[in-house]
Order: C-alpha cells, then sequence, then structure tokens
C-alpha cells in the first residue's frame, strides 16, 4: 500500500501576536478538518517544513510535539510523520472549531489553570509534559535516570534468556495483579530497604505512574472526592486528576514538605491526599518527621487515603533518610506507590503500588475489569534482575555516579549564570529546580526561557507551570533540571553555556 503524501501549503504571518509554533498547530488542525489531510497521510519532515518557512528546527518540533499530544499526529521513527489513523469522524469535523476555541479557563478546586501565553515562545503545561516524558532522550531532562550507565548486555541476556525458555506464561495474557514472583521481590526489597511490611498479595503491578493513579482511584475514589495535591506538584498526576474529575485542593508546600495545617484549614473533608515525601517533585524537599505523623494522623481519624509517591527515593546523596510515609503507617491508610522507569529505565513502563489489606479485593475486582497487565517478559526479566542481585548492585552505583554528576552541573550552572540563577541541590533524586534572581526588568519569563532552551536541544521544564497559578507574579520562576545523564565536566560546561544563552533571549 502506498502511503499519501499530499501537497500542503503552509503560511505563517510573522506580524501575529501567535507564536509561530501555534501558527503551525492551527494550520494543520484546520488541513485535517477540511479534509486536506487523511488519517494516514504523511506530513512534511521536520526539517523540510523548517527550511519551507524559513523558521528553526525546533519551533516545527515544537509544534509537532503539541499536534502528537493532542493526538492529531503519530511519529514513526526513521519513516516519518503521519495523521493519525485513530482520528475519530467526530475530531475531523470539529478540529477546526475547537482548534479556534481552545480550551475553557476553568477555575477552583479541581481544576489547574493553564498558563497565560507569554512573550517570546511559551511551553504550554501538557507541551511541558510531553518534553519530560518524551521518548527521545534530550539533556537536561527532569527524571530521567542515565540512560548511558545501565547494564544493558546483562538486561538483554536476561530477557533473551526468557525468551528462549518457551515458557507458555510469556506467552499467556499477563496476570491483572503481576507477575507473582516479582510481586513477591518487591514485598522483600520494600521490607528491607523502605521499612514497609507488605504480602505479596498487597503489590499489584502497573504500567506505570498514571496507570497506578487510574487503578487506585477507580477502586477506591467516589464521585466528588476531593484530593489534596501539592502546589507546586508533580505535572504528570495533576494532568491526570483533571482529566479524571478528581477535584484537587492544592496546598502549599514549604521547606518542610506538603503544610498539613494549611491543608486542614482549606479542605479538612477531602479524602484523600498525594504526596512526596521523600523527594518532593519538583522542588525537592522532604516532609519533616512532624508532618509525616500530622498527616497520618489526618488520614486516621476520618478513614481517609494518603497516597504516597516514593519516586526516586534510593538515590540519596548526604544525611539519613526518613522513614517512608507507609513505615510509619499504623492504621493501614497509605497506598504506596513506587516504579522501575527512575530506578532501571523508564522503557521497562513497570511501577507498583502496596495496597492496604482491607483495599485488596477492591482493587483486585477493579485491576480485572481494567483487563490490566504488563507484558509477562519483562516483568519476569526484572524479578530476574532483582533476584540475582543485579537491581541492588545496579542502584549502589546509580547513587555514587549520581552524586557526581549533580556537582558537575551544579558548578557549571553557577560559572554560566554567576548570580542569575539560584541553585539548592536536594539531598536526593535525580532532577532539581533552580530559581532565577529577578532582574533589572523584574521577573524572568521561565516559560519563554525554557523553550528557547527547547529550541536549542535541551529539555529543561520551566518551573512556573508546576504551580497551579503559575503566572502570577509571586510565583518562583526558575527550571526543574535532570542531571544524571551528564557525562563529564566539558559536556557539563557546554549545556549550561547553552541554557545560559536562552535566558536573555
Amino acid at each position: 500500500m502506498t502511503t499519501r503524501t499530499p501537497a500542503l501549503a503552509i503560511e505563517i504571518d510573522r506580524q501575529k501576536p501567535l507564536p509561530i509554533y501555534l501558527q503551525i498547530c492551527e494550520r494543520f488542525r484546520t488541513a485535517i478538518a477540511a479534509g486536506h489531510l487523511r488519517p494516514g497521510d504523511r506530513v512534511p519532515a521536520l526539517r523540510g517544513l523548517a527550511t519551507q518557512l524559513s523558521t528553526a528546527r525546533g519551533t516545527v518540533e515544537l509544534a509537532y510535539t503539541i499536534l502528537v499530544d493532542e493526538g492529531y499526529l503519530q511519529m514513526r521513527g526513521a519513516a516519518g510523520t503521519f495523521v493519525s489513523p485513530l482520528l475519530p469522524a467526530s475530531v475531523m469535523h470539529s478540529a477546526n472549531e475547537k482548534g479556534r476555541r481552545g480550551r475553557p479557563a476553568a477555575e477552583g478546586a479541581g481544576t489547574a489553570k493553564t498558563p497565560e501565553v507569554s512573550q517570546g515562545q511559551p511551553m504550554p503545561r501538557q507541551v511541558a509534559l510531553t518534553v519530560a516524558m518524551s521518548g527521545e532522550p534530550k539533556p537536561l531532562q527532569p527524571g530521567l535516570p542515565a540512560l548511558d550507565a545501565f547494564p544493558r548486555k546483562i538486561w538483554s541476556r536476561l530477557v533473551s534468556r526468557r525468551v528462549r525458555s518457551g515458557e507458555r506464561t510469556m506467552l499467556a495474557y499477563p496476570d491483572p495483579m503481576g507477575y507473582r514472583p516479582l510481586r513477591e521481590r518487591i514485598a522483600t526489597y520494600l521490607g528491607l530497604s523502605r521499612g514497609v511490611t507488605c504480602l505479596p498479595e498487597q503489590v499489584f503491578i502497573t504500567g506505570g505512574y498514571r496507570a497506578t493513579l487510574e487503578l487506585v482511584l477507580r477502586s477506591l475514589a467516589q464521585p466528588n472526592d476531593r484530593m489534596w495535591f501539592e502546589d507546586p506538584g508533580y505535572l504528570l498526576a495533576r494532568n491526570f486528576l483533571t482529566e479524571s474529575g478528581v477535584q484537587f485542593v492544592p496546598v502549599p508546600v514549604d521547606d518542610e514538605g506538603i503544610d498539613v495545617a494549611r491543608g486542614i484549614q482549606l479542605d479538612p473533608q477531602a479524602r484523600f491526599a498525594l504526596v512526596t515525601p521523600s523527594h518532593q517533585s519538583p522542588l525537592g524537599h522532604m516532609l519533616s518527621l512532624t508532618r509525616r505523623l500530622a498527616l497520618l494522623d489526618w488520614a486516621e481519624q476520618a478513614s481517609r487515603w494518603i497516597i504516597e509517591d516514593d519516586y526516586d527515593s534510593e538515590f540519596r546523596y548526604s544525611g539519613r533518610p526518613l522513614p517512608v510515609l507507609k513505615s510509619l503507617d499504623r492504621q493501614d491508610r497509605v497506598i504506596y506507590c513506587g516504579t522501575f522507569s527512575k530506578v532501571m529505565f523508564p522503557g521497562v513502563r513497570l511501577a507498583y503500588a502496596v495496597v492496604p489489606e482491607r483495599a485488596v479485593e477492591r482493587v483486585g475486582r477493579v485491576a480485572c475489569s481494567m483487563n490490566a497487565g504488563s507484558p509477562a517478559l519483562l516483568q519476569a526479566a526484572v524479578s530476574d534482575f532483582m533476584e540475582q542481585g543485579h537491581f541492588a548492585r545496579h542502584v549502589k552505583r546509580m547513587r555514587a555516579l549520581y552524586g557526581q554528576r549533580r556537582v558537575l552541573i551544579a558548578l557549571a550552572l553557577e560559572q554560566a549564570f554567576g548570580k542569575r540563577l539560584r541553585i539548592d541541590l536536594p539531598p536526593g533524586g535525580i532532577q532539581f529546580a533552580a530559581q532565577f534572581t529577578e532582574g533589572p526588568d523584574g521577573p524572568v519569563d521561565d516559560v519563554a526561557v525554557a523553550a528557547r532552551a527547547r529550541a536549542a536541544g535541551l529539555a529543561v521544564v520551566p518551573l512556573s507551570i508546576w504551580y497551579v497559578n503559575g503566572r502570577m507574579r509571586h510565583t518562583p520562576r526558575g527550571l526543574v533540571i535532570g542531571f544524571a545523564n551528564i557525562t563529564d565536566a566539558s559536556e557539563a560546561a557546554r549545556l549550561a553555556r547553552t541554557l545560559r544563552t536562552c535566558l536573555d533571549g
């Protein structure tokens, strides 16, 4: 079958206040709605369209990223970029109207206000989220572990051995609750390393953190339930909560983590709290022991649920880690969530939740109804990786390596930015938030800086959009920066200089 490559004339108006990349998005939506582009059609390559429009390749890439994220396009690697064959007929007829209308700005609890378009090339929250979760690794990308240091030969051997074994369980439908040996390994690991006492029956394997949240909320949440949510807080989680209809209540974060007393003032009857106590996302603070106990007391008083996202606590570089909430939980109100994306590599797409015993049956029923279940082959390989000691050795090596790499980029940024950037390295994690100091013209537009950085090939994310009201004048402005893939001092210096050029346009 021959792929149709229609002639597509895209024009941009440089006099319009609308940024070029948004104009490109608008033209594609219009062409799809009018039928000029049909599902399965190939669209111009990034470089070709950039040349045609006399604009930067990064500008076209940003537009394509938005269209892929919205479901209009699909990127197929070397094969090119295509109009998604999964576009429903309703989208084909309404895309143009939707593109003109945009999304209405919702206000109040349970909504996330989209930052206003700023001068320069703004980066909408959804685009920034795509950058952070992008399948194509980019320098300074937050949340991305060291892909160069993962023991790929060992991993390949383990996967190949499972493939050659011919086990029928590797070919059948996976267990919706997860591969039993892996559940056992996780339960043992958590007991030894995190002080979490649990049975394998309490461990549920999912296809990632978003899938974990969906499983938990579909099992335990009821219509109109409200949830405390850290402000600033994890972008992916906030985006999912907004889409799922849960009414989230932004609760401020300070140096001691989420302000529990303030949360009680804002909404004492909320039924859930979603927290990152070991390494607050994105600021990096630890939830103090006093607040941990206060949060547990709040949950115990009215049978509320705490969702503890312990996403990268394996990596700590100074001081003794505080106990995880789950290890302090005497009334079984904490749902503990972990992931292999940060410890191993994100492409494995495996995460897990430790569910209180009283909720195991309910969560199990929902897991079956969702037809959930991650590929048994990958689960079995991870189980072997843990059983044979590779997992523990890898974590130990990465802890030392990341401790060195975070210092390299911090020193390089300090040299490149001077007093224009304030860096307070957190005691753990694989990313940190750096804040701009206010310049003579007022607060730095971190959204515009991040957009320019993306055009330069860097994947930093603006700090302000992690806040619910991110465009308020008093909102901290800065960048969330990943450091795990910095290989040496020269690379750190080069990336820091490139980022510095993006500060002033």
